[in-house]
């Protein structure tokens, strides 16, 4: 089975990784469940996930390149399989949203602190932050603007960046608990288009300035991507620059 390069991150100087494996029909790989996300439900570039997983770049093909875990599933899940597989590479960052023992992990580390469930409601703060933890993600809505901000708060004002991630929404309804929809007064705020490989409601440029503002004059606050309409990860470069400084924090 060949490696098979993430769309997203083509010609980034990223390389994705999940060393782990899936069950054939497994509906939710991970068990955070987090109903919008492209590796859920069938939306995964590496669909049938049974016959893609794992899927793991060559040694020869990452050098030079960074190593992301993961991009699909939780670096926390198959955890002891997650850290043999990243020694086979000379940089590598790792994803995760279960902030249990963040150090351990030893190397750079991005924690998402309000995953499924949790995206309107609140979010995991971590007090002690460790050296390796290179940013936190927030899953970003023009609704949950008083959770980003408390996210902010806590984590830049101890050095961590943040890094706003603008969800997408693969419909406008719902579950079957209403969680994780699009509240109808902010709908016409979203606007239906292809992203890098699916098409889902996503936010425009109004809603990222309108959550943006407050945080304009701070340095620590970062965004997945440039603007609201540019996908690709080679036009954003961020996560190679806060990879980059956690190392260098970490060589010291």
């Amino acid at each position: 089975m060949g490696y098979i390069v993430n769309p997203k991150t083509d010609g980034s100087g990223i390389l994705c990784a999940i060393p782990q494996s899936v069950a054939k029909g497994v509906k939710y790989p991970c068990p955070q469940r987090c109903r919008h996300c492209f590796f859920q439900g069938g939306r995964s570039f590496l669909e049938p996930l049974h016959e893609n997983l794992p899927n793991m770049p060559p040694s020869e093909m990452a050098k030079g390149m960074t190593v992301r875990f993961n991009d699909g599933l939780d670096s926390a899940i198959d955890r002891d399989v997650v850290m043999e597989a990243a020694e086979l590479y000379e940089d590598v960052f790792l994803n995760t949203s279960i902030p249990h023992d963040l150090a351990g992990f030893g190397h750079p580390v991005v924690l998402t602190v309000n995953p499924g469930k949790m995206t309107d409601r609140k979010a995991h703060l971590v007090d002690s932050c460790p050296p390796n933890l290179m940013f936190v993600r927030i899953r970003a809505t023009a609704w949950n603007t008083e959770l980003a901000a408390q996210v902010v708060e806590h984590y830049t004002s101890r050095g961590v960046p943040v890094v706003f991630t603008f969800m997408a929404f693969f419909d406008q309804e719902g579950d079957e608990n209403g969680l994780e929809d699009i509240p109808e007064e902010f709908r016409e705020l979203y606007s239906f288009q292809k992203r890098t490989t699916n098409s889902y409601w996503v936010a425009s440029q109004e809603v990222w300035d309108m959550v943006l503002a407050p945080f304009a004059d701070n340095p620590l606050v970062y965004t997945c991507g440039p603007n609201a309409k540019t996908y690709p990860c080679k036009h954003c470069g961020n996560c190679e620059k806060l990879y980059l400084e956690t190392k260098k924090r970490l060589d010291r």
